[in-house]
């Protein structure tokens, strides 16, 4: 009875872990946005109070996924990749979807600010490519009927986010479908197939972009033309610079007075190295590798396959975009637009990130208390390899196994 009420606790490192995200990230978007909030708003507290509304609707989802078995869902996942692609497309039609710096991917939500159909897609997005690969088996392996049909399902979302000019998404959407495929039993040599073409298609959009094509030739020397193209970098460089080891103190910040542009979303990072430092940043980036760490170790635990590759996807969506974000900050990335997960301004993105959470802290609440547990599923094929070689760390052979599978690496 111990071990069985153990397994239906929630992960309680996980969700602080999160909470205190969340909680940094709320102060951050506070301090980051005064100055921009009372000259476009007249109010200082503008983006800190509907972030504070987001952040308690996305707790509330949190808490009501975190409790309902994440088999539950499944059936739900093709509707919602459905409902996710449709979305997506409609902001591109005229007078639906809202322009901002030449990219059209929102949707006016009125006192609510935008809505961003592409952050609720990341979720769904994860569920369906977890719901397939569960029930592609061992086909998963077969290069016509398992990576073809992957690879056209992602080759259509990333139509749709290069069309909406979302390359950061696009990425990101790459780290979950890859994530979530190899998690799943795929070849290591499909991946690593897909992963050379998208780069050399990423680049080929970059130069054919002339906008892109400028933040990549600022990225290797943002100093050069510190006010033309490489404008963000220098001034996002200068605010880590100038932080030092502890930081001038929460809310002395200089770069967040019109300096550094977009300061409280896709560049707070920059604000949080200026305000607290060296030491600010490091433990904003060890936070991360716990969550990363509490989110794995779930997916290593999990019940059952779709479970896996769910919980891997989740994971990778979160720490790829956390990673992408940083590296693009310090300016180790080219400038692209994605967002620092529970930090950045930016209601879609916070309440569908910790809906995320929740899917994640059920998984964890299902999952087997010690690594050694069985699982009550029946075996599905060489699926069941990654999942039961995770947990013993030794591989075995797998019954039903097609002869001469590789196995991942």
């Amino acid at each position: 009875m111990s071990a069985s009420v153990r397994t239906r606790q929630p992960d309680r490192h996980l969700l602080f872990i999160t909470a205190l995200l969340c909680g940094a990230g709320l102060v951050m978007v506070t301090s980051a946005s005064v100055a921009f909030a009372y000259t476009q708003h007249e109010s200082a507290f503008y983006y800190a109070e509907r972030q504070t509304v987001w952040m308690l609707i996305g707790f509330a989802a949190l808490m009501l996924l975190s409790r309902i078995d994440y088999r539950r869902l499944r059936p739900l996942a093709p509707f919602g990749a459905i409902a996710a692609a449709l979305l997506m497309a409609l902001v591109l039609v005229p007078h639906l979807g809202v322009t901002v710096n030449g990219a059209r991917r929102w949707f006016d939500a009125g006192p609510f600010g935008t809505f961003e159909p592409s952050e609720l897609g990341k979720l769904a997005f994860a569920l369906f490519i977890a719901h397939w690969i569960d029930r592609r088996g061992a086909q998963i392996n077969d290069f016509r009927r398992g990576f073809l049909p992957y690879v056209a399902m992602l080759a259509g979302v990333l139509a749709l986010l290069m069309l909406q000019k979302d390359l950061g998404t696009a990425i990101v959407m790459v780290g979950i479908f890859g994530g979530s495929y190899w998690a799943g039993g795929g070849r290591l040599r499909h991946v690593v197939l897909l992963a050379a073409v998208l780069l050399l298609a990423f680049v080929a959009l970059t130069i054919v972009e002339p906008y892109r094509f400028a933040r990549l030739a600022s990225w290797k020397n943002p100093l050069a033309d510190p006010l033309g193209a490489g404008f963000q970098s220098t001034q996002s460089i200068y605010g880590l610079a100038s932080g030092g080891m502890f930081g001038v103190g929460i809310g002395h910040s200089v770069e967040k007075y019109g300096w550094l542009p977009e300061a409280h979303t896709d560049f707070i990072f920059a604000i949080v190295g200026e305000e607290t430092g060296l030491v600010g940043t490091t433990l904003v980036m060890l936070a991360f590798l716990f969550f990363g760490w509490r989110g794995y170790r779930a997916a290593l635990r999990a019940p059952d396959t779709f479970g896996l590759t769910l919980a891997v996807g989740i994971t990778t969506w979160i720490m790829f975009e956390a990673l992408l974000n940083m590296a693009t900050v310090t300016n180790t990335l080219p400038v692209t637009g994605v967002p620092l997960p529970f930090f950045s301004y930016g209601g879609t993105s916070l309440a569908t990130t910790l809906a995320g959470v929740g899917v994640l802290l059920s998984i964890a609440r299902q999952g087997s208390s010690g690594g050694g547990a069985k699982s009550k599923r029946k075996p599905r094929g060489r699926l069941d390899a990654p999942f039961d070689s995770w947990r013993r760390n030794r591989w075995s052979p797998v019954p039903g196994a097609r002869r001469g599978a590789s196995l991942p690496r």
